[in-house]
């Protein structure tokens, strides 16, 4: 190409480069969007999961207010999780099945993120009668729960129970915490500062494990770029 050609041709080469860029920008813009954690309410979910009175509810779900106690014989609210990012699960002590996955990944968890102030994990026992406080504390001292990071918790049968079913929508079976109804689920709830679920996750799944991980990564980007 000769020098006038080339000169000629500039304008054109420069408005492809210019047109490049910000189509490039935008795509990554797009990226970055599909990227997003989606944010679950009742309508998002398996209806058998979801109590009928908030089977309504279509947009803008958050966790109730809680009132627990943890192994230490302390009071635990939303406000322990202020600011948090957190993963919920349910689980009962003398459990033979699926807790045992279920401890064991969430305590992997909790090794992976012993660092991070910015993560927490929540358990709650659907046999709060039998799993008493100092119950629950040999159970965190066989499980290696670290205070203030994992709290493990008993309270109101049917206030945990409601939480269930009612907030977090992790268990398809029914009942209110009467003294014969009984939940056991696999579910891991990825949960963010703003109260809202952000994920569901096999507890017993190694690969549901990193997959969690992946989210919380892409979790704590969203919130970096606030």
């Amino acid at each position: 190409m000769g020098t006038k050609s080339f000169k000629k041709s500039l304008p054109a080469i420069i408005i492809f480069i210019v047109f490049s860029a910000i189509s490039l920008t935008v795509f990554y813009q797009l990226l970055a969007v599909e990227k997003r954690l989606p944010i679950y309410s009742p309508s998002d979910v398996n209806p058998k999961l979801v109590d009928a009175s908030v089977k309504h509810i279509q947009s803008n779900h958050t966790i109730a207010n809680f009132n627990l106690i943890n192994q230490n014989g302390e009071q635990v609210t939303n406000d322990t999780y202020k600011d948090k990012i957190y993963v919920a699960d349910f689980f009962f002590t003398t459990c033979k099945t699926i807790c045992i996955a279920m401890a064991y990944n969430m305590s992997e968890l909790q090794e992976h993120y012993k660092n991070d102030k910015e993560i927490m994990f929540l358990s709650h026992s659907v046999t709060p009668v039998m799993d008493s406080v100092p119950v629950l504390k040999a159970y965190a001292e066989t499980k290696g729960v670290i205070d203030g990071k994992w709290n493990v918790t008993t309270g109101d049968k049917k206030h945990i129970y409601e939480l269930a079913r009612k907030s977090y929508f992790a268990v398809l079976d029914e009942g209110n915490g009467d003294e014969n109804d009984f939940i056991h689920t696999e579910q891991f709830v990825l949960v963010d500062k703003e109260r809202r679920i952000r994920g569901y996750y096999d507890g017993t799944e190694k690969k549901d494990m990193e997959k969690l991980i992946a989210d919380i990564t892409l979790l704590k980007e969203e919130y970096r770029k606030k």
